[in-house]
């Protein structure tokens, strides 16, 4: 009979987290359109890490020679209207570009996160408090919050990042907030209170963890968003300064060449319209994914 039990084949040991992320997997890969936009997103993140390695030109290099070329064999997206290659200087901004996004929503994410949960899981006054201060700052635009945030710490990459970051605190705080109200009414939330858990131990190890989804894809489809408003306080002389190779910066050199040298708008405009509909593809593609409701 022992022999028997040892050479029996042994059952795999079932993880409900793997087989959670296989699912979310599977929703993922079904969603064409999904996987269409988070092949690009990772392309230009790749693009951003190794771009530069493909060009040895300085994204800065002046030659007023041959500038305001058309596209050629020498030249692939032509040049600007100082005879630097465009090409370079797409590559080198799609790293400036996603580092705005990625860092502005960091910053954004992280604070909203904090103050979400401490406003749900503890309420009353506090909750009060925080989303009163939530609802000041969504009732002005989000361009406009950070063009006003910008304007007041004076225009600068790093500048913009914040006043990015500043806005995007209220997604997530409302967001999360909502989340928590829900998880803490659970009774194993009260279960670990009359155990003696801290309120850290209960949001960092039982809260948070259940609210991580709806974070992650607000921070997906935020990062769309913050490239977007990147791009237009660049344009606007707000963001990065010249001559940072910012695709809203090139977008706004570019302007008044755009009747003779139409390609100095086209291209940086394509870029930020491609990277701002991949993220926002792959965001709605990555919320339904998520949904438990669509569980099988």
């Amino acid at each position: 009979m022992t022999q028997h039990a040892a050479g029996a084949a042994v059952p795999k040991r079932y993880n409900p987290r793997l087989e959670m992320y296989k699912g979310i997997w599977r929703r993922l890969r079904k969603n064409k359109s999904a996987v269409i936009g988070g092949g690009i997103v990772i392309f230009f993140i790749l693009l951003a890490i190794f771009g530069p390695m493909l060009t040895p030109i300085d994204p800065n290099a002046t030659d007023i020679t041959n500038k305001n070329q058309p596209p050629s064999a020498d030249h692939w997206f032509g040049t600007d209207n100082y005879g630097r290659d465009m090409f370079t200087r797409i590559i080198h901004g799609a790293k400036l570009t996603l580092i705005v996004g990625f860092l502005s929503v960091m910053i954004g994410g992280v604070v909203g996160v904090i103050f979400g949960i401490v406003a749900g899981y503890y309420g009353g006054w506090v909750d009060t408090i925080i989303m009163r201060i939530m609802d000041v700052l969504l009732a002005f635009p989000g361009i406009l919050l950070a063009l006003a945030i910008v304007s007041v710490l004076g225009g600068s990459l790093t500048n913009m990042i914040i006043a990015i970051g500043i806005f995007s605190v209220p997604a997530f705080a409302r967001i999360v907030r909502g989340s928590a109200l829900s998880v803490r009414k659970l009774e194993y939330i009260d279960a670990m209170k009359a155990l003696g858990a801290s309120d850290l131990r209960i949001i960092f190890k039982h809260i948070l963890p259940n609210v991580t989804s709806p974070i992650i894809v607000q921070a997906t489809l935020r990062i769309a968003t913050a490239v977007l408003t990147a791009s237009g306080l660049s344009f606007l002389g707000l963001g990065a300064q010249p001559p940072a190779p910012e695709w809203g910066a090139m977008l706004s050199a570019g302007r008044t060449f755009m009747h003779d040298s139409p390609h100095m708008v086209l291209i940086p405009g394509i870029m930020i319209v491609i990277v701002v509909l991949a993220f926002n593809i792959f965001g709605d593609g990555l919320r339904d994914a998520l949904d438990p409701k669509m569980n099988k």
